[in-house]
């Protein structure tokens, strides 16, 4: 289904470009911060059809403004720092002896990290200036939301700009994978002949389901985990080669866990991590074309595998998923 592709890759780049800007900030490496301006006025201009410029563009560091919307009354603010005092100096910033923007609505932006709880706070806007912040701040979680509800011809056009803009540096250069190896093999295996009754510990998959309130993936992991077995062999295989596949496979899968696990959990994590495992199969060189909905199966069973081999997501105490 087109909505669902385009809303994965459009959710895992930019929760990773959220991710980015605030590691690069840390250690002062401010150059993602410097292009997101330029990046959530392309954005903000097809997903609200306004008419946003950059103000930094004309005027060098222009205090409190950085996009502006003449035609719509609009001044935004783009900062990696989501406070309320940071907030509270951008509305100072603007006085009544600032008539050019009388009558305009301030809005704020974080890119890059959760600004829910900054909505609830009080603000004091100069006389002229308007700002609500319960609609007037942005994070990545709440632009996720309006792109979610957006008709499919707009929503194709957001998906566009974000591949043109945040498309992953491999792109270019397609590599070999062992994500890609194992999908390959994966997908010829008749999964159809499965027996049912495997005999892994289904109770302590349960354990681990409810630890990590995995409601809605539930479902997923419990027709998959049927599968192990299959995953199991094929790994065995490449291990008695003296290949390191598996142990490839299964990092790649916990290192795309750990990279998010910071900004999510729970049911969203897993949707990420297989989305984000899909795209990197899809960029592999040795990737051989399979229709898109068996592609998706086979990542979620490996996924699931990875989940019941302990590699994601916390183990509750105890935690034993070999066989009974």
């Amino acid at each position: 289904m087109n909505r669902a592709t385009y809303y994965n890759y459009i959710e895992e780049r930019l929760i990773t470009l959220c991710t980015r800007v605030e590691l690069r900030g840390k250690i002062n490496i401010l150059d993602y911060h410097i292009h997101s301006e330029n990046f959530y006025r392309d954005l903000f201009n097809k997903l609200y059809t306004w008419n946003l410029e950059n103000l930094n563009s004309q005027i060098h560091n222009v205090e409190a403004i950085d996009l502006v919307d003449k035609r719509n009354n609009i001044v935004i603010q783009v900062s990696a720092t989501n406070t309320k005092s940071k907030i509270d100096n951008s509305l100072s910033k603007f006085s009544l002896s600032s008539s050019e923007y009388s009558g305009f609505n301030f809005k704020f932006i974080s890119i890059a990290k959760d600004a829910n709880d900054l909505r609830s706070q009080s603000y004091n806007p100069p006389t002229g200036l308007t700002f609500v912040p319960a609609t007037d701040i942005y994070d990545t979680r709440s632009i996720l939301q309006d792109i979610y509800n957006l008709d499919i011809n707009t929503f194709e056009i957001i998906y566009q700009l974000i591949k043109s803009e945040l498309g992953r540096e491999t792109d270019a250069l397609r590599l070999e994978s062992n994500l890609s190896s194992v999908i390959n093999i994966l997908s010829k295996e008749n999964l159809a002949a499965i027996n049912p009754n495997m005999n892994i510990n289904i109770f302590e998959i349960e354990r681990k389901i409810d630890f990590n309130n995995l409601n809605t993936s539930k479902e997923i992991i419990n027709d998959y985990k049927l599968y192990h077995h299959i995953v199991d062999k094929i790994y065995s295989e490449f291990d008695k080669s003296g290949c390191n596949k598996s142990i490839s496979v299964l990092n790649s899968i916990k290192s795309e866990y750990i990279n998010h696990l910071s900004k999510l959990s729970g049911d969203e994590l897993f949707s990420l991590i297989i989305s984000t495992i899909s795209e990197r199969i899809l960029q592999s060189f040795n990737f051989k074309k399979i229709p898109q909905e068996e592609m998706e199966m086979c990542v979620g069973i490996l996924v699931v595998d990875a989940f019941i081999r302990c590699k994601i997501f916390k183990n509750p105490n105890d935690y034993n998923y070999a066989t009974t």
